[in-house]
């Protein structure tokens, strides 16, 4: 569409929620009434030193995870971060320093007894080949002690929450596909109900496609959970899309900078940082935000036979200097031309359909991507009734790529779905 100059970006102020609230939205539509336990996880000057080595693994790791948020810890090869992860579940000790889990030291129970109450995935999943589905998810209820009702109730119940069918609990893992596997292991860690899920790059082994859509079908189990997850990866993309905090370590197991996604985008506390989350950061915080996170700009949403004079006056009012013919039910058909607005009534005469459209919950990235594809400066956006929710511009992309995150005493805001 060939649009003349929008007005003033007075009109377009963009939001800039943090990753919490573009979670928040992300999971709208998800169920959030199940119950589930949560601790805080907190490293104090956490480290690790290999015997015969000149430097630690780890040195004096010190960050606080509130419970329920995913924390990812991401760097280069060898620079700490599956070490420190261990550490929380004693599978690697702990040199000097502390780690607390509900502000209980993890060095005051014995490793069998903690590791029984911490959930862990792994990226090649580790599923007993030899046992069926049911009996890996079901092994800690049973090391537990667990009776065979109450056991099965809980593999029922996992399964269904993973979205996988009852018939496949006699299944064996060489009858699953390697998505179905992942969610399977993600079930396993999630028998007990732990207070904190230890993930050692999950999804790494997955092909992209699925790579995706199970980091999605994820995020929407933590939805529902609300776990507390200590999350390791080498994809600093994984890292932002997952993370509600990321602590980026660089070598030597040092602690380069801790942060939310969008400040860390925004202020990376060294060259370091800047030169590993790169150099296209600005448009990275284009995946953190949902187009219903932003300001949207106002259309006349004009229907045939509104008076022209009703029109005019609508259009005047409107951020966009078009007007957006919709039907009964306001969905949009396209942009009214000049020659629709010449009598008395305003008729269906177009000069552009109403393309691209895009939804209130897609990511900014993808409905710049349309609006670049489709060649014009202006997206209708429409709610999930189809109906016309407001414009999006490359103005307001714009903007919201220029403002700051929203502040908070953490720099951001906990997860509030």
């Amino acid at each position: 569409m060939d649009a003349p100059t929008a007005k003033s970006s007075e009109t377009s102020s963009a939001t800039s929620s943090t990753k919490s609230s573009t979670k928040s939205s992300t999971k709208s539509s998800t169920k959030s009434s199940t119950k589930s336990s949560a601790e805080p996880l907190e490293f104090r000057e956490a480290t690790k030193r290999y015997p015969n080595t000149s430097s630690p693994a780890v040195d004096k790791l010190s960050l606080e995870i509130p419970a329920g948020e995913i924390c990812v810890f991401v760097g280069p090869s060898g620079c700490g971060k599956t070490t420190a992860m261990r550490m929380v579940n004693r599978m690697i000790d702990i040199t000097d320093g502390d780690i607390l889990l509900g502000g209980r030291s993890v060095r005051d129970r014995k490793p069998d007894e903690l590791r029984r109450n911490i959930g862990y995935v792994i990226q090649q999943i580790g599923l007993f080949p030899h046992r069926t589905i049911g009996e890996n998810v079901a092994t800690v209820p049973r090391l537990l002690g667990w009776d065979k009702a109450r056991t099965n109730a809980r593999v029922d119940e996992l399964l269904e929450l993973i979205g996988l069918p009852q018939e496949m609990r006699d299944r064996f893992p060489s009858q699953l596909s390697g998505g179905q596997r992942q969610r399977v292991g993600v079930a396993r860690a999630l028998a007990v109900d732990p207070p904190v899920m230890l993930m050692d790059e999950p999804f790494g082994a997955i092909d992209p496609i699925n790579r995706e859509r199970l980091q999605n079908e994820f995020l929407r189990l933590q939805a529902e959970l609300r776990k507390t997850i200590v999350f390791v990866t080498h994809d600093i993309d994984e890292a932002i899309k997952m993370g509600d905090r990321i602590a980026i370590l660089k070598e030597g197991g040092k602690l380069a900078q801790f942060a939310p996604p969008a400040e860390l985008l925004m202020y990376p506390a060294s060259k370091f940082v800047e030169d590993f989350v790169g150099s296209d950061r600005a448009l990275k915080r284009l995946a953190l935000q949902r187009v219903r996170d932003i300001d949207l700009w106002k259309a006349a949403a004009i229907r045939v036979g509104t008076p022209v004079a009703e029109a005019q006056a609508a259009i005047a009012e409107a951020d966009v200097p078009y007007a957006m013919l919709v039907d009964e039910n306001g969905r949009p058909q396209g942009w009214l031309s000049d020659r629709a607005l010449t009598g008395e009534r305003v008729t269906d005469d177009q000069r552009s359909p109403a393309h691209p459209m895009v939804e209130l919950d897609d990511v900014l990235r993808d409905a710049l991507a349309d609006l670049l594809s489709s060649e014009t400066r202006y997206g209708a956006v429409v709610d999930k009734n189809g109906a016309l929710a407001g414009v999006l511009s490359l103005e307001v992309i714009q903007h919201f790529l220029h403002a700051a995150p929203a502040a908070s005493p953490t720099g951001a805001d906990l997860l509030d779905e």
